[in-house]
């Protein structure tokens, strides 16, 4: 097996510069300042706004694939990607409410109600097959574009992995900042990396590195270039999670191929939260109970 050293050098990340960031903590007046999120959408793009966010903006792909199973060593675009239509139903007036409509090629048709309140983005989604035929669709992806909120995006610096030095999942049930260990270095694509809960077939995720640990929950995200704010995403149920290539994190969830007539809820959150993360993990939990211990 490839060193964790040398699996370093392939993302041009020096073991002397993996250092614990050292993490801002809001004052009680900056806790009690109510920001504002607002939504828009062009073409493919989510755009999350905000005064306080860091570049003022979070751009999300969604979404960017519905997938086939078997995706793991698989041709990503022969293969794996089903193709799909996004229509923009409604945006409020005050742009906190957006309506969109997914129909896939297979047949399936996803609604998606996305409302920004102060500090976080929730996401419910009804998918429903109303075809005479199982769906071919097993997982989709949001490809949320975090390297301008770390402070590391294509303006600070050409490392496109820079980032990740911010970022964390969960293992052990605790905070795992990136590159994590068993950090993977073979896949049909690199690089990248996939870490995928207990009960998700490994044949079905991404086809990039596929780390051998198992995630203590659903939770990815990263610290803001000023160490003041969090990011942070969860889907249930959720397929895999997920550091990309475009400066991304994923929560990626999950839709296992819906029955004939079947109709199944989705739920999601973005946290752009004060740099608490005892306080996040607490009202993580309370809102996605079946992930607390999903491993």
């Amino acid at each position: 097996m490839k060193s964790l050293a040398h699996s370093l050098l392939l993302l041009g990340i020096s073991i002397s510069t993996i250092l614990v960031p050292t993490f801002h903590r809001l004052t009680a007046a900056e806790k009690q300042a109510s920001p504002r999120l607002t939504l828009s959408r062009e073409k493919n793009m989510l755009y999350i706004h905000g005064d306080h966010i860091p570049g003022g903006k979070i751009p999300i792909n969604y979404l960017e694939a519905y997938c086939r199973a078997n995706s793991t060593d698989a041709d990503w675009g022969k293969h794996t990607v089903v193709k799909h239509e996004t229509q923009t139903i409604d945006l409020n007036a005050d742009r906190t409410v957006l309506k969109l409509k997914c129909t896939v090629a297979d047949g399936i048709i996803v609604e998606h109600t996305i409302t920004a309140k102060s500090d976080e983005v929730d996401f419910q989604l009804v998918a429903h097959n109303p075809t005479k035929r199982r769906s071919e669709v097993h997982w989709a992806q949001p490809c949320i574009r975090v390297g301008e909120f770390a402070g590391l995006g294509a303006d600070q610096t050409d490392d496109k992995y820079a980032y990740i030095k911010k970022s964390f999942i969960f293992l052990d049930g605790k905070p795992a900042f990136m590159p994590t260990r068993n950090w993977a270095t073979t896949a049909r694509y690199i690089p990248g990396q996939v870490w995928c809960p207990a009960d998700v077939p490994r044949t079905d995720v991404n086809p990039r590195p596929l780390n051998s640990e198992v995630p203590s929950n659903g939770l990815i995200g990263c610290y803001s270039g000023d160490n003041r704010w969090i990011f942070a995403t969860a889907f249930e149920p959720y397929q895999e999670l997920f550091q990309g290539v475009i400066r991304c994190l994923h929560a990626d969830f999950r839709l296992g191929g819906l029955q004939p007539g079947e109709t199944k809820t989705i739920h999601g959150k973005i946290y752009i939260v004060p740099a608490d993360m005892e306080a996040l993990v607490k009202r993580y939990q309370q809102d996605f109970p079946e992930q607390v211990s999903k491993r």
